[in-house]
This record gives structure tokens, sequence and C-alpha cells, in this order.
């Protein structure tokens, strides 16, 4: 099995740069019904996953509200380094499916670092059921 198979490509799926206000990350995870996001730099490698907790929390930190004071902050500012990791084109299954059981979904990356797209928890257990014929 070839993780490719999985892949749902970037141009399907919504992301924002790490130098969006906050307001537009919030407006399109809305508009996306996303809990969870990926975040790329300038030149398309990916830098994290924002979440709504990640919003929430930066929110009450800066005590800040309504939409129209979210502009002043950025993406860059919320992201945890240790959330939400992604794995090469190359990875083997089994980490695939180890890192399925605590990610709703993998960012997957070329060699360089570009996010190329996500691997769906979703997807991986209906790839799974559909091969087991149960």
């Amino acid at each position: 099995m070839n993780i490719v198979m999985l892949l749902k490509p970037k141009e399907t799926v919504a992301y924002i740069y790490e130098d969006s206000t906050i307001r537009q990350a919030l407006e399109k995870m809305k508009a996306h019904s996303y809990t969870a996001v990926p975040v790329i730099d300038e030149y398309g490698k990916y830098v994290g996953t924002v979440s709504e907790g990640d919003f929430l929390w930066y929110i009450v930190e800066k005590q800040t509200q309504g939409m129209k004071s979210q502009e002043k902050y950025f993406v860059r500012d919320l992201i945890r380094t240790d959330f939400n990791p992604s794995v090469k084109i190359s990875v083997d299954m089994k980490e695939l499916y180890e890192r399925a059981l605590n990610q709703n979904f993998i960012p997957v990356t070329d060699d360089s670092g570009v996010f190329i797209g996500i691997v769906t928890r979703k997807d991986l257990i209906s790839h799974f059921v559909d091969e087991s014929k149960l």
C-alpha cells in the first residue's frame, strides 16, 4: 500500500498561511467547518497545525474581543511545534497508522518539507475496512 492512494492533495484541502491574521484564519476555518487546519509558510513548507483551542487560548491570553481586533494578530504566533507533526510522502503504512491513533489528519510533505496534502483518519479506517471486507 502506498500513501499516495490515501492522500488528499493540497489543492483540495483548506490551509492557511502563517502570516494570515487571526481573523482571516478563523473565517476560513468557519467557512470550511474545520476544527483544525494546516499552516504553511510563504514557500509552501508545512510549519504546523492550528486548532480552535489554539485560537481560544490566544484570544483569552490577549484579552481581545470581536473579529475586528483579531486583525492585528497573526497565525504564526499560535503555532505549537509539537502539535500534529507531518510525515514525508515516503512514510511506511505502519507509522501512518500509528500517527492516526493520535491525529485526526496527518499532514504530508515532500522531501523538502513542502506541504502536499493530508491523509485523514477516516480515509485510513475506510481503507482498512475495505481491505478486510467487513
